[in-house]
């Protein structure tokens, strides 16, 4: 018996220390997920962008796949996120709209707590785990990122943050005002250029930083570094620390969400681009891009960048009038979804496993990265995931779809793509509008008096994934609901 119970408890300790997949820890990849706030789809260079370069992100595309019909779930940040984190549409557990402001600090905002993230599957399952960046998924006590799977959390819970502190000093702000200091409307340049305010978006720059303190864990830090690269610097930090076993990064910079504010010397990179709202922006991008280019500097260094999955994403389509981002060739921006609003940049680079270079045109979302990335860590997803695992329709080309139909609802909007075909219907309209995609990928023009058969099809089709949904946890324009 003394025996019996030594074997049992060598193989217990075997077990434990062995990951949930039975892979060995050599064998089990690295994952980084990095992504981009409110980057237009047309911004980086591989993806058509022409103002600025953008050699980092695009070396994600060389070195693995581009994806040109890549979806999120939502037109704005936190909706669009909780689907990333939890495989799920966010519409299935009430997170439909975005919060902000005073919001974030209503105790009853954020992702519910029944709803598992991929860093507690992950951890779990033996892996170390870290959110560098915005959270912005629940801004109270219950919902810290250290109660949702993440071992080390470095960042800020709300929707947006400074980059700087004030006053601000080596860097260009741009602030949204509704009027100017001479009572006027337009754009007003400080005489010393260090400031520009413009009321062409008729509201205030929202009050970022009110209650929203940068966090190590749950206690508050000074930060003198722009925000770009002291989360760069955190995530090299981690991936070094941690070099030794499998991880799991998540990478959400705030950039280039607003407010705009450009660093000097990024600036002086772009003094061609003669609008300054523009040149902000470029520089902003282009410090994310040298953001990119050390975390995979850090992964060459430690040797892990064949051992590291890596996907490069942005939460949503670019604000344009907001942010000067551009999503061409597609209609629309953040929080339309027309596809300007809701098809992102995505990129994954896997050495060794996924082909380099490669195109992929056929429909993924974010969804389909969950279940991606626990069966390359060797896990069998939950059941109740709305993605694909997308690595063996990545290891060799192929025609057949990789998901058949993709769904989003935001109070009266709606749309569903199936195929080529997409019905949308706007905040104000009351009938569906269809556009085949692959022909008018601006949506410029609606077929839907021409093709009534087709747009009934694809509103049933709507009306049973929609079926399946719940009503919204907290308020926003009235749900969507039949259209003709």
């Amino acid at each position: 018996m003394k025996r019996l119970f030594a074997l049992v408890t060598a193989a217990l300790i075997l077990c434990s220390v062995k990951s949930g997949s039975g892979l060995q820890a050599a064998q089990r990849p690295n994952i980084i997920f990095i992504v981009a706030d409110d980057l237009g789809y047309g911004e980086p260079a591989c993806y058509g962008g022409k103002d600025f370069p953008t050699p980092h992100i695009d070396s994600l595309a060389n070195n693995g796949v581009r994806f040109t019909s890549g979806y999120v779930t939502a037109p704005f940040c936190a909706a669009s996120r909780a689907a990333l984190l939890t495989g799920r549409y966010q519409t299935r557990f009430g997170f439909e709209f975005n919060p902000i402001g005073a919001q974030n600090a209503d105790p009853a905002i954020g992702l519910p707590s029944g709803e598992r993230t991929l860093a507690e599957f992950l951890r779990e399952a033996g892996y170390a785990t870290a959110l560098v960046g915005k959270w912005h998924q629940g801004g109270t006590a219950r919902f810290n990122p250290r109660r949702r799977g993440f071992d080390e959390f470095f960042g800020f819970l709300h929707e947006g943050h400074y980059y700087v502190p004030p006053p601000w000093a080596g860097h260009v702000t741009w602030l949204r005002r509704k009027t100017l200091p001479d009572g006027s409307q337009g754009r007003w340049t400080s005489p010393d250029g260090r400031m520009v305010w413009s009321t062409h978006m008729g509201s205030f720059e929202p009050d970022y930083d009110a209650d929203n303190p940068l966090l190590r864990n749950s206690q508050p830090v000074e930060e003198k570094a722009n925000l770009t690269d002291a989360f760069t610097r955190e995530a090299e930090d981690f991936i070094s620390r941690h070099k030794a076993q499998p991880f799991f990064l998540y990478l959400a910079y705030n950039s280039p969400h607003s407010p705009l504010q450009g660093a000097d010397a990024y600036l002086a990179k772009f003094a061609y681009i003669a609008d300054i709202h523009r040149r902000i922006f470029a520089a902003m991008v282009a410090q994310l891009d040298d953001g990119v280019g050390r975390v995979l500097a850090r992964l060459r260094a430690e040797d892990l960048e064949e051992r590291t999955l890596i996907v490069f994403l942005s939460d949503n389509g670019g604000p344009t009038r907001e942010l000067t981002s551009s999503n061409l060739p597609f209609r629309g921006e953040k929080g339309q979804l027309l596809e300007g609003g809701i098809r992102v940049p995505m990129l994954l680079q896997w050495k060794g496993r996924v082909p380099a270079g490669r195109d992929e045109t056929r429909m993924v979302s974010s969804l389909d990265l969950f279940p991606t990335a626990l069966i390359a860590a060797g896990m069998k997803p939950p059941a109740n995931l709305d993605g694909a695992d997308l690595l063996p329709h990545l290891a060799t080309p192929g025609d057949a779809p990789i998901r058949a139909r993709h769904y989003w609802r935001v109070g009266p909007q709606a749309a569903l793509r199936e195929g080529d075909w997409k019905i949308y219907r706007s905040r104000g309209g009351k009938t569906w509008q269809l556009y085949h995609l692959s022909a008018d990928p601006a949506e410029e023009h609606d077929l839907a008096a021409r093709e009534p058969g087709r747009v009934a099809a694809l509103a049933a089709a709507w009306e049973e994934l929609d079926s399946e949904m719940t009503a919204p946890l907290w308020g926003g324009p009235a749900r969507a609901g039949k259209a003709r």
